[in-house]
């Protein structure tokens, strides 16, 4: 590690390759899933550490809900345990991974049962009066097209007869106050954003990886902001 001494503020990461990592060591995919949620919460204790101040993983997608019906089950079981698990861990103090993190969902919640946008709910307030160094947004039944077409929509439901502007779309966002990403993460080598965070990443640096999600680390964390630090950001300009 050269040089960590520009740190994005916010960092986008598309947690992709759990299925493809748990096939390849012959283990049914939910599996995968569990390996990449323990990636998850040590990811987050490193963008705090490091200075991060906002982190969004892609953890459902709406096009997710294509999968087989096990699968999605699965996922749901495992958000299911993993809620109740945080929930417990923060509020009793057994955890030092959430100090100081704020945790938020974005997507369309509704999809979701009662039960479970009560637990959402529960977890995003359970730190609300602590002092926070990294918001961490978790996009759950989440597309960036969808956000865009719900952004307008609300504007117009409130504005009738108003012109729609690019500050109106940025003000119905899910997470409106959360600053556009600095840095868009891939994992398992792919080169494509999958409908993620379209709108904010307008001037975000891109960078892949080929290692799978639950094999990426703080290192790999590293790596992907010395590669960030090294480059110019112009947004549309001249480089000086």
């Amino acid at each position: 590690m050269t040089d960590i001494s520009d740190i994005p503020a916010h960092i986008g990461f598309i947690m992709d390759g759990n299925g493809r990592w748990a096939t390849a060591k012959g283990m049914p995919r939910k599996f995968g899933h569990e390996a990449g949620a323990r990636t998850f919460e040590n990811i987050v204790e490193s963008c705090r550490d490091l200075g991060i101040r906002y982190a969004t993983f892609y953890a459902f997608s709406t096009e997710n809900k294509s999968r087989p019906k096990d699968e999605i089950d699965a996922l749901m079981l495992l958000f299911d345990r993993y809620a109740d698990d945080i929930f417990r861990r923060i509020k009793n103090g057994e955890t030092k991974t959430y100090e100081n993190v704020r945790i938020r969902f974005v997507g369309d919640l509704s999809y979701f049962s009662e039960k479970r946008r009560k637990s959402i709910s529960d977890i995003e307030n359970i730190n609300s009066d602590k002092e926070i160094r990294l918001t961490v947004c978790i996009a759950l039944n989440y597309g960036g097209r969808n956000e865009i077409v719900n952004a307008v929509n609300r504007f117009i439901s409130a504005n009738p007869g108003k012109t729609v502007s690019e500050k109106s779309i940025s003000e119905n966002l899910y997470a409106p106050d959360v600053p556009d990403p600095d840095l868009i993460i891939r994992t398992a080598g792919e080169m494509r954003l999958s409908n993620f965070l379209l709108w904010q990443s307008a001037y975000a640096e891109f960078y892949a990886t080929p290692v799978f999600w639950p094999d990426f680390s703080e290192n790999d964390l590293k790596k992907a902001i010395e590669s960030y630090s090294k480059r110019t950001r112009k947004f549309g300009g001249i480089s000086k």
